[in-house]
């Protein structure tokens, strides 16, 4: 079914609907997204009072960080002003609604204007745990700085940067939303339909919010423009992205220990200001 230029998964060979939640985040596709709350062991105390703020203060900035790669996925395909996009005020509107910072969701939206006004997209390879290839997609104005810049990162984490391209394939991306409704699942059956009918070549279903219900479809790269603006002419239904990303060729498993290690490499990787997306070939990430 698919061409030596994009081969996501075995999986991708079967159209069918999945039933496991997936969370909708800036990583590779087939990886479930596990929340990233650091073990104990990076905590300062082991009283469980410090313990319990150490674990609600990682997994509030997890969630901080999500947060922020939805605002740049949004705007990516829509632009940055919610009145004429309506992904990115439907995203707003969810993270509001989830007590997100306002002063969180204000840098979000400045590194998206940096990331639309940026005239250099450069990709990074490095390898970390001795055998997990990342690709570090970056929007910058000087490539010196950010390479500079990802080198301690990685280097301060027993990471480096290394040639892994040929761990990874490009492929299509798109994921649509319809509103809640009565009509919700008959109006998402129909737009899996459709896109099948226009070149996707595999979909699942993402965790639904109180206020919408989320497709997610793959697709070779020559064919995410046709496949977009067919979705796009739906009634009822609004991109919420549509781009090309880089998916493993195989996943790597790893132990515990080298998951947690790769866990905060990911997490630090991400705060980095020029970082639009972290992509692993490590199966736990």
């Amino acid at each position: 079914m698919f061409s030596r230029s994009f081969v996501p998964s075995p999986l991708a060979a079967r159209r069918h609907l999945s039933t496991s939640p997936v969370q909708w985040a800036g990583h590779n596709k087939w990886s479930k997204i596990k929340q990233k709350v650091f073990s104990v062991r990076h905590l300062t105390s082991n009283s469980p009072d410090t313990t319990k703020k150490g674990a609600n203060d990682a997994s509030k900035s997890a969630a901080f960080q999500r947060a922020t790669q939805d605002i740049l996925v949004a705007a990516r395909s829509g632009g940055v002003d919610p009145d004429k996009n309506a992904a990115l005020a439907a995203v707003l509107k969810r993270l509001k609604a989830q007590d997100v910072p306002n002063h969180n969701i204000e840098k979000a939206l400045a590194k998206a204007v940096k990331v639309k006004s940026s005239g250099e997209n450069s990709t990074y390879e490095a390898i970390a745990c001795n055998s997990v290839g990342i690709m570090i997609e970056c929007a910058t104005d000087n490539p010196n700085r950010t390479a500079q810049t990802l080198r301690e990162i990685l280097n301060s984490r027993n990471a480096r940067m290394a040639p892994v391209g040929f761990m990874f394939v490009r492929g299509g991306r798109i994921v649509v939303g319809v509103q809640n409704g009565p009509d919700a699942e008959a109006l998402l059956d129909a737009v899996t339909e459709l896109a099948l009918s226009q070149g996707a070549e595999d979909y699942e279903t993402l965790t639904e919010s109180d206020s919408q219900s989320r497709m997610k479809f793959y697709c070779e790269p020559s064919v995410l423009s046709n496949l977009t603006s067919e979705l796009k002419k739906r009634s009822g239904v609004y991109i919420l992205e549509s781009q090309l990303v880089h998916y493993p060729v195989n996943k790597t498993e790893l132990p515990d220990e080298d998951t947690e290690i790769l866990e905060d490499l990911v997490h630090a990787l991400e705060a980095h200001d020029d970082v639009i997306r972290v992509t692993t070939s490590a199966n736990q990430i």
